[in-house]
This record gives C-alpha cells, sequence and structure tokens, in this order.
C-alpha cells in the first residue's frame, strides 16, 4: 500500500503534507510539462505508508492507493510514474498559504465531478 495525491491538488498551494511527511517522498516537478499537471505528487519508491499526510491535506486529495475514488484512478499512474523522471521532481519549499473554507474544497471536489 501507498498513497496518491489525486487532481484534487491541481493549482493548489498548500503544501501542509510536505512539512509532515517522515521521508520527504512528496514532491513537485521542478519544470513545466504539459503531460504533467501542477500539483504535488507521492514517490511511491519512497513512501512508507506511515498516512501522515492524509489528515494534513486540506483539499482532502491524498488517498491510499486503494481507496482512491474511481473519478481518481489515473492519478494513481500518474503518481508512480514519477519513478521514470524522479530527477525531474523535487521535495518542494513550504509556503504559507490561507487554509481553503470548507465551502472551497467542496467547490473543487465539484469541479471535478466528485462527489465523495
Amino acid at each position: 500500500m501507498t498513497w496518491v495525491i489525486t487532481s484534487l491538488c491541481q493549482e493548489k498551494e498548500d503544501m501542509a503534507c510536505v512539512e509532515v511527511c517522515p521521508v520527504d517522498c512528496i514532491v513537485k516537478r521542478t519544470n513545466p510539462d504539459p503531460n504533467w499537471p501542477v500539483q504535488l505528487y507521492i514517490d511511491p519508491e519512497e513512501c512508507i505508508s506511515c498516512g501522515v499526510c492524509e489528515p494534513e491535506c486540506p483539499w482532502e486529495a491524498i488517498y491510499e492507493d486503494e481507496q482512491v475514488p474511481e473519478i481518481f484512478e489515473a492519478d494513481i499512474a500518474k503518481n508512480a510514474a514519477i519513478v521514470e523522471c524522479r530527477d525531474d521532481f523535487e521535495v518542494p519549499d513550504r509556503e504559507d498559504v490561507d487554509t481553503p473554507s470548507p465551502d472551497e474544497v467542496e467547490a473543487n471536489k465539484a469541479k471535478w465531478g466528485f462527489t465523495g
């Protein structure tokens, strides 16, 4: 089992999950690429499956790979694919941003067609 960051993280700036990860397996792409959405990813080879990241994500974007909602199943492969190009990713610096309101979280889910 590993953890997956879903598309709910796209274009979001909160990195609370990065701060709590004990093994620095949460990364972002270092240079733009249209094949890689701007979001955080979990390196499945470095993840120790501790789960401390999940409750820290205010966007509710992190799931165990076996619990990823069907609408986000492609994100499992996307997170796994960073292993092939790991040099293009780095652990980001934490930035202070406002925590989203519950309404903003629900609006983000609705944008993706997720009602869970």
